[in-house]
This record gives C-alpha cells, structure tokens and sequence, in this order.
C-alpha cells in the first residue's frame, strides 16, 4: 500500500538553484552541519583523528548539564576545590584550594573563561576523580554515537589518544543545542567575573556577528586553534567546526566563510510535524478498523536553495497490519526524495494503540486474509 503526496515536483532548473564551489577553507579539519537536520553540508577530513583541546570542555560541561536534568546534581551544589583542581595549568576560572563554588559558576567557568580547574572540579564532584569522570565521558560519546572519539581527561590538556574528529565535536555540539536549551545562552555570554576577574570569551564571533551564540574555542600547540560554533539565521541553525587553524583570528575568519556559504546556499525545510496523521490503515482482528499513522518528531531535511519545489514524499505502509497496534510500533516508512534520489528515510509509526478484538472477529478478519493471500 503506497501513499505518494508529491511536493511539487519540478524537473527544471532556475538561476536561484545554481551553487558556485565551496570556499577554500584554510584548516586541517572542518565542517558544517545542519543542527535541525543532522545533515552535513560541507566537510574535509571530518572522521581524520585530532587533538580537541579545549573543545573537550564541551563534553565536560555536556555532563553536567545531562546530570542536572536527571536531578542527579543542583545548580546550587556547593563544589569543594581540591589541590589537583587548584594547580591544573592552562586557562584558568581562578578558584582557591579549600574553597566551595557553586556548580553554576563552574559551569559558566568551564564554557566561557576555558577554566581548566573548574572542568577538573566538576569531574571530582560528579564522578569522585578526573579519570572516572574520563570514563562516563567516553560512555556519553558512545551514546551519542561520536564514533572515533576517545578522552583521556576533562579539559583537554594533552594527553596520548586523546583524540576526536569534526563529525563528532558537531554531534556533540548540536546534542548540547537540542537536549539542554535552557543552560544554552550561558555559550553565548561575553564575559564572566569570579574571584574579581573579569574573562572574556575567547569566541570573537560573539562580538562580529548577531547570529552566533556558541559554543566554544580550543587551543594547544599539537591542535592549533580550533573552533565549534553555531548561528541561527531565520529559521535555520549551522554548527560549524574548524580544527588546527594558525591563529585566532583565522579560525573566526575560516568559520565565517563557512556560515556565510551554507546560510546563502541551503535551507531548512520542514515537511511534518511529529504526531500529525499523515495516512490510516486497515487494522485486522482489531477493536477498532484502522489506525492512524504519522511520525513520532517532526522532519526536516536540508537542500539546496531553490530546490525545495522539488522534494517528494512517499509513505510505504505494511501491507498487513494485525492487532494488537501498540502506539509508536513501526508500519511502514516515509522515504523523501530530492531529484529522484532518497535524502530522508524514517520510520512510520502508529499514532494510538488498537487493541485485539473479540474472538469471532479474530476469527473471521483470519479466514478473510487467508482467501485474500491466495489472490495475492
């Protein structure tokens, strides 16, 4: 059973949908990605290994915000500072030795002044040492699928294997965006004060550009410097990732080039929203005659610009679908399609559950689609 509601489909092309090359990008690793989609627009080298430095912290501070959400922490946890977090090198929050800090300030050290100490504080407060805390980071990174992503600390000081790619620091990224937005304009803040220093944020774009706010800045001598941000023009959200750039000013000029390039050339479509009935089914043996069927999120893809007119859409359901219907199960996919070729595959689900009907029912709706086999 096929349900195809074309979306306008138009073979022709328009001077709109012509795309010049992408820019010459002037780093050993980099990519952008669409934050609603997932989908990567432009990349090079995105699964070669590299040195994160300091982009680690997104990690760090990733854990934090999931441990706050399941409850497991407070914003008002009050953080004892212990000599290892107090002697940490690099990028400092400058907490003392002995003292108590708020988790909340921590968490703005980590993000906006790189505080080494406050990443390694927060890791002995929610796992008891930097190592373990290491461990549930390489946990997180397998959960959410950062594939060639392995930590060795929590700050991102240098340290043998501590090694991630472009592709994950942009899943990481758009995870932090998508599952924790209300501790998200905290990557957008300029400047925090503690201890009575005032620390800028090392993001120059935050001041350059209105549309960036985030994330976060990287640098060590073996990584270079590297930056993962994201901007939100309109309706449409890039992450981007450029890794072992020469200077500061570089990897804000190369990630412009490449925020300016996606954001001109390609849009973010939305086709349906998440619970919407999109087609109903016959339902054998069941209480009900049919069920409603839709997706479980909304879907979006990504396309060129002036190309959306050319965008289909089929629904694939199961020929045969028996109760019990359990809200949610799998019946079918939706397949969408862009110039003939498939840029989007997901599930299609059931919308309510349909529960077994009486035994007569069963009975007959079984004899019916046995004759009905035969046919074909």
């Amino acid at each position: 059973m096929n349900a195809t509601p074309t979306l306008n489909a138009t073979p022709t092309l328009s001077p709109a949908e012509l795309i010049p090359a992408s820019p010459q990008i002037a780093a050993t690793s980099y990519l952008v990605m669409d934050a609603e989609t997932g989908e990567i627009l432009l990349s090079d080298k995105e699964d070669e290994q590299f040195a994160p430095a300091s982009l680690t912290k997104m990690m760090t501070a990733y854990i934090v915000e999931y441990e706050l959400a399941k409850g497991n922490i407070s914003k008002d946890d009050m953080v004892l500072i212990s000599e290892k977090a107090w002697r940490t090198e690099g990028s400092r929050m400058f907490v003392r030795e002995g003292t108590q800090v708020k988790l909340i300030d921590l968490l703005q050290g980590i993000i906006i002044q790189s505080g080494n100490d406050a990443s390694v504080a927060v890791a002995e407060h929610i796992a008891g040492s930097e190592s373990a805390f290491a461990d549930l980071m390489n946990q997180h990174a397998g959960l959410l699928g950062m594939k060639n992503t392995y930590f060795r600390n929590a700050t991102g000081l240098p340290a043998d294997q501590h090694m991630s790619t472009a592709r994950d620091l942009a899943i990481l990224a758009r995870a932090i965006i998508r599952q924790f937005p209300e501790n998200y304009p905290i990557y957008s803040e300029k400047y925090f004060t503690y201890n009575e220093i005032r620390q800028p944020n090392r993001n120059r774009l935050l001041w350059r550009d209105d549309s960036v706010d985030g994330l976060k800045t990287g640098h060590t001598e073996e990584a270079g410097y590297c930056l993962v941000a994201s901007a939100k023009r309109d309706d449409m959200r890039l992450v981007s990732v450029v890794l072992g750039t020469t200077s500061e000013e570089s990897r804000a000029q190369e990630t412009q080039k490449l925020l300016a390039y996606a954001f001109r050339y390609y849009r973010t479509h939305k086709l349906y929203d998440g619970g919407t009935p999109l087609n109903s089914a016959t339902v054998w043996g069941g209480q009900g005659g049919e069920v409603r069927l839709g997706l479980a999120d909304s879907l979006a893809v990504t396309v060129p610009r002036g190309q959306t007119d050319q965008l289909e859409a089929a629904l694939d359901v199961d020929r045969v679908i028996k109760a019990p219907v359990v809200q949610g199960q799998e019946y079918g996919r939706v397949r969408v399609m862009l110039n003939g070729e498939v840029v989007r595959e997901v599930p299609l689900v059931a919308l309510e559950d349909v529960a077994e009907g009486g035994l007569l029912k069963r009975i007959w709706h079984s004899i019916l689609l046995f004759f009905l086999s035969l046919i074909g």
